[in-house]
Protein backbone atom coordinates (compact mmCIF):
# COMPACT_ATOMS: atom_id res chain seq x y z
CA UNK A 1 0.00 0.00 0.00
CA UNK A 2 1.44 3.38 -0.98
CA UNK A 3 1.88 6.30 1.41
CA UNK A 4 -1.25 8.14 0.26
CA UNK A 5 -3.42 5.05 0.81
CA UNK A 6 -1.93 4.35 4.24
CA UNK A 7 -2.63 7.89 5.37
CA UNK A 8 -6.13 7.91 3.89
CA UNK A 9 -6.98 4.80 5.93
CA UNK A 10 -6.19 6.46 9.28
CA UNK A 11 -8.81 7.64 11.74
CA UNK A 12 -8.14 11.34 11.30
CA UNK A 13 -11.12 12.31 13.42
CA UNK A 14 -9.51 10.71 16.48
CA UNK A 15 -6.15 12.27 15.66
CA UNK A 16 -7.73 15.71 15.39
CA UNK A 17 -9.55 15.20 18.68
CA UNK A 18 -6.26 14.38 20.40
CA UNK A 19 -4.50 17.36 18.82
CA UNK A 20 -7.31 19.67 19.88
CA UNK A 21 -7.33 18.42 23.46
CA UNK A 22 -3.62 17.77 24.09
CA UNK A 23 -1.54 19.22 21.26
CA UNK A 24 -0.29 15.84 20.03
CA UNK A 25 -1.61 12.61 18.52
CA UNK A 26 -0.12 9.13 18.21
CA UNK A 27 -0.62 7.49 14.82
CA UNK A 28 -0.56 3.70 14.31
CA UNK A 29 2.25 2.04 12.38
CA UNK A 30 2.74 3.77 9.05
CA UNK A 31 6.24 2.59 8.13
CA UNK A 32 7.28 -1.04 7.79
CA UNK A 33 10.35 -2.41 9.50
CA UNK A 34 12.13 -2.46 6.12
CA UNK A 35 11.25 1.20 5.46
CA UNK A 36 12.50 2.19 8.90
CA UNK A 37 15.73 0.32 8.27
CA UNK A 38 16.20 1.96 4.86
CA UNK A 39 15.84 5.42 6.42
CA UNK A 40 18.29 4.59 9.23
CA UNK A 41 20.80 3.40 6.64
CA UNK A 42 20.77 6.84 5.00
CA UNK A 43 22.37 8.43 8.05
CA UNK A 44 26.05 7.80 7.13
CA UNK A 45 25.54 9.10 3.56
CA UNK A 46 26.60 12.74 3.91
CA UNK A 47 25.60 13.51 0.32
CA UNK A 48 21.93 13.17 1.36
CA UNK A 49 22.16 15.98 3.93
CA UNK A 50 22.76 19.71 3.96
CA UNK A 51 24.09 19.98 7.53
CA UNK A 52 24.83 18.01 10.71
CA UNK A 53 24.16 19.38 14.18
CA UNK A 54 26.00 18.24 17.31
CA UNK A 55 23.44 19.00 20.01
CA UNK A 56 25.99 19.24 22.82
CA UNK A 57 27.89 21.98 20.98
CA UNK A 58 24.80 24.20 20.85
CA UNK A 59 23.50 23.14 24.27
CA UNK A 60 20.42 21.59 22.65
CA UNK A 61 21.04 18.35 24.56
CA UNK A 62 23.24 15.40 23.57
CA UNK A 63 23.16 13.44 20.33
CA UNK A 64 23.07 14.67 16.77
CA UNK A 65 20.83 15.16 13.79
CA UNK A 66 21.14 15.87 10.09
CA UNK A 67 18.89 17.94 7.84
CA UNK A 68 18.14 16.40 4.46
CA UNK A 69 19.12 18.29 1.31
CA UNK A 70 16.78 18.73 -1.62
CA UNK A 71 15.72 16.60 -3.38
CA UNK A 72 14.37 14.68 -0.42
CA UNK A 73 14.35 10.87 -0.46
CA UNK A 74 11.16 9.67 -2.17
CA UNK A 75 9.62 8.22 0.98
CA UNK A 76 10.27 11.39 3.00
CA UNK A 77 8.90 13.59 0.22
CA UNK A 78 5.72 11.49 -0.05
CA UNK A 79 5.13 11.52 3.69
CA UNK A 80 5.64 15.28 3.82
CA UNK A 81 3.29 15.96 0.91
CA UNK A 82 0.41 13.71 1.96
CA UNK A 83 0.61 14.41 5.68
CA UNK A 84 0.34 18.11 4.91
CA UNK A 85 -2.85 17.57 2.93
CA UNK A 86 -4.49 15.84 5.90
CA UNK A 87 -3.30 18.40 8.45
CA UNK A 88 -3.89 21.70 6.66
CA UNK A 89 -7.67 21.88 7.34
CA UNK A 90 -7.06 21.63 11.09
CA UNK A 91 -4.17 24.09 10.85
CA UNK A 92 -6.49 26.69 9.34
CA UNK A 93 -9.18 25.93 11.92
CA UNK A 94 -6.64 26.60 14.66
CA UNK A 95 -5.73 29.92 13.07
CA UNK A 96 -9.41 30.86 12.97
CA UNK A 97 -9.95 29.88 16.60
CA UNK A 98 -7.00 32.03 17.64
CA UNK A 99 -8.24 35.01 15.57
CA UNK A 100 -5.04 34.89 13.51
CA UNK A 101 -5.10 36.26 9.96
CA UNK A 102 -2.69 33.54 8.87
CA UNK A 103 -4.01 30.81 6.59
CA UNK A 104 -2.12 27.97 4.95
CA UNK A 105 -2.49 26.99 1.28
CA UNK A 106 -4.08 23.64 0.33
CA UNK A 107 -0.87 22.05 -1.00
CA UNK A 108 2.65 21.65 0.33
CA UNK A 109 4.05 22.98 -2.95
CA UNK A 110 2.28 26.28 -2.33
CA UNK A 111 3.55 26.47 1.25
CA UNK A 112 7.09 25.76 0.05
CA UNK A 113 6.82 28.53 -2.56
CA UNK A 114 5.59 30.91 0.13
CA UNK A 115 8.52 29.98 2.38
CA UNK A 116 11.06 30.46 -0.41
CA UNK A 117 9.61 33.85 -1.32
CA UNK A 118 10.13 34.87 2.32
CA UNK A 119 13.77 33.74 2.31
CA UNK A 120 13.11 30.34 3.96
CA UNK A 121 14.61 28.00 1.37
CA UNK A 122 16.48 25.31 3.33
CA UNK A 123 14.72 21.95 3.77
CA UNK A 124 13.87 20.95 7.34
CA UNK A 125 13.06 17.19 7.35
CA UNK A 126 15.75 15.49 9.41
CA UNK A 127 17.10 12.27 10.84
CA UNK A 128 18.01 12.24 14.54
CA UNK A 129 20.42 9.80 16.19
CA UNK A 130 20.76 9.18 19.95
CA UNK A 131 23.12 6.92 21.88
CA UNK A 132 23.45 6.09 25.60
CA UNK A 133 23.17 9.23 27.74
CA UNK A 134 21.80 11.35 24.89
CA UNK A 135 18.70 13.53 25.17
CA UNK A 136 16.98 16.45 23.48
CA UNK A 137 16.08 19.56 25.47
CA UNK A 138 12.57 21.00 25.29
CA UNK A 139 12.29 23.18 22.19
CA UNK A 140 10.16 24.44 19.30
CA UNK A 141 11.04 24.08 15.59
CA UNK A 142 10.11 27.44 14.06
CA UNK A 143 12.99 28.35 11.66
CA UNK A 144 11.47 31.64 10.46
CA UNK A 145 8.41 33.86 10.35
CA UNK A 146 6.43 31.21 8.44
CA UNK A 147 5.85 28.00 10.36
CA UNK A 148 3.21 25.30 10.03
CA UNK A 149 1.37 24.45 13.29
CA UNK A 150 2.18 20.72 13.13
CA UNK A 151 5.15 18.42 12.62
CA UNK A 152 5.40 14.63 12.62
CA UNK A 153 8.04 12.38 14.19
CA UNK A 154 8.48 8.73 13.14
CA UNK A 155 10.25 6.22 15.36
CA UNK A 156 12.73 4.27 13.22
CA UNK A 157 14.20 2.02 15.95
CA UNK A 158 12.44 -0.74 17.85
CA UNK A 159 12.08 0.26 21.55
CA UNK A 160 11.66 -3.41 22.48
CA UNK A 161 15.06 -4.39 21.08
CA UNK A 162 17.18 -1.42 19.99
CA UNK A 163 17.14 0.97 22.96
CA UNK A 164 15.70 1.82 26.37
CA UNK A 165 14.65 5.22 27.69
CA UNK A 166 14.45 7.95 25.08
CA UNK A 167 10.72 8.70 25.38
CA UNK A 168 9.02 11.61 23.62
CA UNK A 169 8.35 14.34 26.19
CA UNK A 170 5.86 17.15 25.62
CA UNK A 171 5.16 20.02 28.00
CA UNK A 172 2.18 22.35 27.76
CA UNK A 173 2.34 25.68 29.56
CA UNK A 174 -1.08 27.11 30.36
CA UNK A 175 -1.55 30.77 31.34
CA UNK A 176 -1.39 31.32 35.10
CA UNK A 177 -1.14 27.58 35.77
CA UNK A 178 1.42 24.83 36.23
CA UNK A 179 2.83 23.16 33.13
CA UNK A 180 1.39 19.79 32.02
CA UNK A 181 3.90 17.06 31.00
CA UNK A 182 3.13 14.21 28.63
CA UNK A 183 5.28 11.16 27.86
CA UNK A 184 4.62 9.33 24.58
CA UNK A 185 6.05 5.90 23.74
CA UNK A 186 5.52 5.07 20.06
CA UNK A 187 6.47 1.69 18.64
CA UNK A 188 8.59 0.97 15.58
CA UNK A 189 7.13 2.70 12.51
CA UNK A 190 4.56 4.68 14.49
CA UNK A 191 4.39 8.46 14.37
CA UNK A 192 3.57 11.32 16.71
CA UNK A 193 1.97 14.50 15.39
CA UNK A 194 3.17 17.44 17.50
CA UNK A 195 2.05 21.02 17.81
CA UNK A 196 4.92 23.17 16.58
CA UNK A 197 4.31 26.06 18.98
CA UNK A 198 0.86 26.27 20.60
CA UNK A 199 -2.71 25.03 20.45
CA UNK A 200 -6.07 26.76 20.92
CA UNK A 201 -7.64 25.71 24.22
CA UNK A 202 -11.31 26.32 24.91
CA UNK A 203 -12.05 28.69 27.80
CA UNK A 204 -15.11 30.41 29.23
CA UNK A 205 -14.54 33.39 26.92
CA UNK A 206 -13.54 31.54 23.79
CA UNK A 207 -10.19 30.09 22.76
CA UNK A 208 -6.80 31.02 24.17
CA UNK A 209 -3.23 29.89 23.39
CA UNK A 210 -1.31 27.31 25.39
CA UNK A 211 2.40 27.06 24.64
CA UNK A 212 3.93 23.65 23.84
CA UNK A 213 7.50 22.38 23.70
CA UNK A 214 8.82 18.90 23.01
CA UNK A 215 12.00 16.91 23.58
CA UNK A 216 13.40 13.43 24.26
CA UNK A 217 14.25 11.96 27.66
CA UNK A 218 17.67 10.44 28.35
CA UNK A 219 18.49 7.26 26.45
CA UNK A 220 19.63 4.55 28.87
CA UNK A 221 21.07 2.06 26.37
CA UNK A 222 21.24 1.29 22.64
CA UNK A 223 20.63 3.50 19.63
CA UNK A 224 17.50 5.47 18.72
CA UNK A 225 16.77 6.93 15.27
CA UNK A 226 13.82 9.12 14.36
CA UNK A 227 12.60 10.90 11.24
CA UNK A 228 11.28 14.40 11.78
CA UNK A 229 8.91 15.73 9.10
CA UNK A 230 8.68 19.51 9.33
CA UNK A 231 6.61 21.19 6.65
CA UNK A 232 7.95 24.75 6.53
CA UNK A 233 11.47 25.44 5.28
CA UNK A 234 14.18 27.34 7.17
CA UNK A 235 15.97 30.63 6.69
Amino acid sequence: MNVASRLAALDWSSAEQSLNSQGFALLPQLLSEAECRSLRYLYPDSARFRSRIDMRRYRFGRGEYQYFAYPLPDLVAELRQHLYSHLVPLANLWMSRLSSPDRFPPTLAELTARCHAAGQSRPTPLLLHYGPGDFNCLHQDLYGAIYFPFQVVFLLSDPERAFSGGEHVLVEQQPRAQSIPHVVRPRLGEAVILSTRYRPAAGSRGFYRTNLKHGVSTLHAGERYTLGVIFHDAQ
